[in-house]
């Protein structure tokens, strides 16, 4: 039989290291005030992102000084698998479950480089079986929240009965750049935390638990400079273009009704929504789009306003908040990603 890929638990986790948004101005106007003339107007950035407070995996200070690839190499590995760690803990925990009940692993991760990949270096760590099937999963960006959990879906679906782990981990402070005096450099400064979540999957016939229904992805044409990274001598480069929530506007609409109708359902139906809290103009345009259901949209804002943009970890704390809050029914889980890409799925709660 052919069972839904259904999920057993879910847990998030943040780095240590709370920063206000007062704070974060404090520092991106010590670091590149100096140097841009025009700093003093990009200052209301920061008020307009929707965000009052973020974690970062490292404290304040180390962001100050110039940092190379070794610096945050290292602090990205050390930083990524003591949050997995403690997610990965939790999510087993609450299913009941022990590392070496899992059978497969899925990691996905855009903003750093760990190779063995963060999940082969859990597996002694927080003993997995060495048997464990490993997919790391890199370059999704924003996206890999929804599109991991997708194919971590398809893993459980092919390994029915077996327990699938899924684990995403975003350091997005560590892009911090003190060298580059940018606009781009300033926003990704109001925007960008660091977080982690967790998530066991299980294809079975336990009707009782949410069931991850179907997923997609569309990749438009011509867009592949909209959103990624730039390697740069001292670390990684922030690309994203100012016409984000344009494209959301004017191009996802059908890639979203399109899905839906697959499903045989229409935007009335759905009970309501799993967005990708990329930012305050994101989630004004993704409002838009998706009308007229607005369910869930309260928990995005939510995770924005307490966490920060955390990348692809980001759509894990807003279905762990609709979870939680009791909702029920089919919901749209969406988010937007270097390619430029819209990963969709269908979750029913």
């Amino acid at each position: 039989m052919n069972h839904t890929p259904r999920i057993l638990s879910l847990a998030t986790a943040l780095p240590p290291h709370r920063l206000g948004q007062d704070e974060a101005l404090g520092v991106a106007r010590a670091v590149f005030g100096p140097r841009m003339r025009d700093f003093e107007r990009l200052v209301p950035v920061f008020a307009n992102t929707g965000i009052e407070t973020r974690h970062a995996v490292m404290p304040i200070d180390w962001y100050m000084e110039p940092r190379g690839w070794p610096e945050r190499t290292a602090a990205f590995r050390e930083g990524a698998l003591a949050l997995l760690e403690e997610a990965a803990g939790q999510a087993l925990a609450r299913a009941d479950l022990r590392p070496q009940d899992v059978d497969a692993i899925v990691c996905a991760s855009t903003t750093g480089i760990a190779t063995p990949s963060l999940e082969a270096l859990l597996l002694e760590r927080m003993g997995f079986r060495p048997d464990t099937v490993r997919l790391p999963l890199f370059g999704l960006g924003c996206a890999g929240g929804v599109l991991g959990l997708t194919r971590a879906g398809q893993i459980a679906q092919a390994m029915a009965g077996r327990t699938v782990l899924f684990l995403v981990v975003e350091l997005c402070t560590l892009a911090f750049r003190s060298a580059e005096a940018t606009p781009t450099n300033v926003v990704a400064s109001a925007l960008f935390a660091d977080g982690a979540a967790a998530l066991v999957l299980r294809a079975d016939d336990d009707g009782e638990r949410p069931r991850l229904v179907d997923g997609a992805e569309h990749t438009w044409p011509g867009t592949q400079d909209v959103m990624g990274w730039r390697v740069e001598d001292d670390g990684l480069g922030v690309i994203f273009s100012q016409s984000i929530p344009t494209l959301i506007r004017s191009r996802l609409e059908p890639v979203l009704d399109g899905f839906l109708e697959r499903r045989r359902l229409a935007r009335g139906d759905l009970a309501g929504l799993i967005v990708h809290p990329g930012g305050a103009k994101v989630l004004h345009a993704l409002e838009e789009v998706c009308a007229p259901v607005t369910a869930g949209l309260d928990d995005a804002w939510a995770v924005l306003r307490r966490c920060g943009n955390m990348s692809a970890a980001s759509v894990l704390f807003v279905l762990e908040r609709r979870i939680e809050s009791g909702a029920r029914g089919p919901h749209l889980m969406s988010a937007l990603g270097p390619g430029f890409t819209a990963a969709l799925a269908q979750i029913d709660l």
